[in-house]
């Protein structure tokens, strides 16, 4: 079941639906359950909004701090890193752009309720809460991709901050479940792979480092797939 949204931002998702429409979502395995921690290309504000939007799941994200902490943070990311880097926009494009995008963000970020994620100690923070609510049995949506050189079809590598999420739940007793995810944008087709439980992916003794990049390598797998329209019938649908 989705977890439960105010609702002004349940209002807002709704008039959002002409902008992104619904996909169709094939599991390779069983549907995403409880407590797991999903793992997912970006695209942008695609993917995050499809699988909000249209998933039905119990989901909490983790988001940059950035993104999380008021509007003028916000806006300064916004329009540097989101807009110039990611996106490559011309910078002054994205100032004045953000200059209306960017307070209606931070109205959406609030909804979402996101948990932030930090590049020094209080990462340790993100970790605390993200095992809480896996504990209460949300699942915790990642976008580790490597995005440095912008989001792309076939990404680059993950960063392995999940994985210390994974030990973290390991540390509580939880063997947690992760699933794979590739989102086809151009298709509208959300791919989902079979749950992997934390167990086997350092059954071998890998360092995190490892773990990420056959990660990546799935989720690229996932990316190149194909499903012809007898094979789409069988695939579940939600």
């Amino acid at each position: 079941m989705a977890k439960k949204r105010k609702w002004w931002f349940r209002l807002l998702l709704k008039l959002m639906k002409g902008r992104y429409k619904k996909p169709q979502f094939i599991y390779l395995g069983e549907e995403i359950g409880t407590g797991g921690v999903i793992l997912s290309n970006h695209e942008g504000t695609d993917a995050p909004l499809s699988l909000e939007m249209y998933s039905g799941k119990n989901l909490t994200m983790w988001g940059a701090h950035e993104m999380n902490s008021g509007l003028i943070p916000m806006y300064k990311y916004q329009t540097r890193v989101y807009y110039h880097e990611k996106k490559h926009w011309n910078l002054h494009l994205a100032r004045l752009f953000c200059l209306i995008a960017s307070p209606l963000t931070n109205l959406f970020y609030k909804g979402l309720d996101l948990i932030s994620t930090y590049r020094d100690g209080r990462f340790l923070k993100t970790l605390r809460e993200s095992v809480q609510a896996i504990e209460k049995g949300e699942n915790i949506v990642i976008f580790p991709e490597d995005s440095t050189n912008g989001y792309l079809e076939q990404l680059e590598g993950f960063h392995a901050g999940f994985v210390a999420l994974a030990e973290a739940c390991k540390r509580k007793g939880i063997d947690v479940p992760v699933y794979v995810a590739y989102f086809k944008k151009k298709e509208r087709k959300y791919i989902i792979d079979k749950p992997i439980r934390y167990s086997e992916l350092c059954a071998n003794g890998e360092s995190k480092e490892a773990i990420a990049r056959r990660l990546v390598e799935r989720c690229n797998e996932l990316g190149r797939m194909e499903f012809p329209q007898n094979e789409e019938k069988k695939a579940v649908n939600v």
